[in-house]
């Protein structure tokens, strides 16, 4: 008899699939603590959780059975999704189960803004019948913008159209001719901000994304602009979107998610054509029913050893052929996140290329798990080993995967070479001993670079005097080094160096590093 541990409330219609399965057990747990957890956790093959319980390294370490933990929902911060991994307990969610619920909300939001409805709804309530004060705008006729079209982007985009409005949209990874089917027009983030009267963001928070929507788009924006942010906090900047309603630039404003939650107090809560909930995006009955029945099926599946569907951290993979590629799926992941920070422009073409012993394996996970790492750092949906091939072609992204014997210096390489319409990169990694994971090339040069942590990457021309300074301004914010590699063909050519770095090095420092002669080019990494 296998047995599941269901923690948090998760909702019991949800779980009809696991209780109609006579060799399955269902426990719904009380509150824990982390050390009653840990205590009772050895007697479980799978856990359900939502947001309150911890799955934390210590518990995991001590599930000694585990085969599978469910997140009744989207995101997964409160599982330690590399503990999981390293016992090779599989992590899935539910990415389709909200997102209904989030672009209804997402709509909501933006006709409670444009006609007030909350505002006068309150003076009401405290006995006044105000009808002067709350004019309103029609959607009709009007331009959205929507920067990110996954899942919710593109569903938002749709209902729009239903009510009149042109929509254009900002996504750098998806093509023209998948646009043109949902009816919409590609444009420059930049045009987009100069051209819509309404903005809705649906966006993940990675290091470009963040106060995406600031101060230097606002000074793009038409007078009278509305903006919306049921994606995450922080793409926002909150501090320039105060002043941009302050001066009246920013019509009205809808927030969902806050930079810092639970938020209860913000000067933007002082305007008047100012409104938000409480991350309120995936509290919908049906959501909640969807996402806890998705992740049953789930567990149920794993639990028969057959496929599992939204594993996020490694696909559902007969032992065998798990046993050959799971040392190379953290390495590829990292692959995948590094290239997507370095390209710039829309990208085409993935090609990836097994070399050496990897050559006669089966590598498609691996390739996934570096189209997942590539994908997961620009799209708001949850990118996991299944979906991530789809939403690559969805985005006209040509995959290639090649498989060739000559390895050079290494046992096994994996080399990624991302191309677009402006630029192209290219990182090839390798694993020594069978666990430790190295950059051995980035764009042709040379190196042997951990890939962790925060990193800087900054190309250059091989000369003296651009090393010493770099790092000296580094030093200079009080941000240590932990680490330099730098990699060169000829003497006075051009060269690449990688510094591992303990924080994210500040715009304005790599902005003075830019400034150095023979320096091509900064930029953050974060893995």
């Amino acid at each position: 008899m296998k047995k599941v541990l269901v923690m948090d409330g998760v909702a019991e219609i949800g779980l009809a699939a696991l209780r109609r399965e006579p060799d399955i057990e269902v426990v719904i747990g009380d509150k824990m603590t982390e050390d009653e957890l840990v205590d009772v956790i050895g007697e479980y093959d799978a856990m359900i959780v939502r947001s309150a319980t911890k799955a934390t390294a210590r518990v995991l370490e001590n599930a000694k059975k585990m085969v599978i933990v469910g997140r009744a929902g989207v995101g997964i911060d409160n599982i330690d999704v590399a503990a999981a991994t390293a016992k090779g307990i599989l992590v899935v969610n539910a990415p389709d189960g909200n997102t209904i619920a989030a672009t209804e909300h997402t709509m909501a939001m933006m006709f409670a803004m444009t006609r007030n409805i909350p505002q006068a709804w309150a003076k009401l309530k405290g006995g006044e019948w105000d009808k002067k004060s709350f004019m309103g705008v029609e959607f009709r006729n009007k331009v959205l913008g929507v920067i990110g079209l996954g899942r919710i982007g593109s569903a938002v985009a749709k209902r729009a159209q239903g009510m009149e409005m042109k929509v254009i949209a900002y996504d750098p990874f998806i093509n023209a001719e998948k646009a043109e089917s949902l009816g919409l027009k590609l444009l420059p983030l930049e045009e987009v901000f100069k051209q819509a009267d309404f903005i809705t963001v649906h966006l993940p928070l990675t290091k470009e994304s963040k106060y995406i929507i600031g101060e230097k788009a606002f000074n793009l924006m038409k007078e009278g602009v509305r903006i919306v942010n049921c994606a995450r906090g922080g793409v926002v900047d909150e501090k320039a979107l105060y002043e941009a309603m302050k001066s009246g630039k920013v019509a009205g404003a809808a927030l969902d998610v806050f930079e810092n939650e639970p938020t209860t107090a913000s000067p933007l809560f002082e305007l008047n054509n100012f409104i938000a909930t409480p991350h309120l995006g995936a509290s919908t009955q049906e959501a909640q029913l969807n996402v806890a029945y998705d992740v049953a099926l789930e567990i149920v599946a794993a639990l028969k050893g057959e496929f599992v569907k939204n594993a996020v951290n490694i696909p559902s993979l007969s032992p065998k052929v798990l046993a050959v590629v799971k040392p190379y799926l953290g390495l590829a992941e990292k692959m995948g996140k590094f290239t997507a920070q370095l390209i710039s422009g829309r990208v085409k073409k993935i090609e990836i290329t097994y070399c050496g012993d990897l050559a006669s394996q089966e590598v498609a996970p691996i390739t996934t798990a570096i189209l997942k790492g590539f994908l997961e750092n620009v799209l708001q949906e949850m990118v996991n080993f299944v979906n991530a091939p789809i939403l690559a072609k969805e985005r006209g992204i040509n995959v290639v995967q090649q498989q060739a014997r000559n390895e050079g210096d290494y046992a096994n390489l994996i080399t990624v070479k991302v191309t677009s319409d402006e630029d192209e990169v290219s990182v090839a990694g390798t694993i020594f001993g069978g666990v430790d994971a190295r950059f051995v090339y980035i764009d042709g040069y040379h190196i042997d670079a951990v890939p962790e942590g925060h990193m800087l990457y900054v190309p250059h021309i091989d000369r003296p005097m651009i090393i010493g300074p770099a790092s000296s301004m580094i030093g200079s914010y009080n941000i240590n080094i932990s680490s330099m590699q730098v990699g060169r063909k000829v003497v006075g050519g051009k060269a690449v160096m990688l510094l591992n770095i303990d924080t994210p090095v500040p715009e304005e420092v790599m902005a003075e590093i830019a400034k150095i002669e023979g320096v091509a080019g900064v930029k953050n990494v974060s893995l």
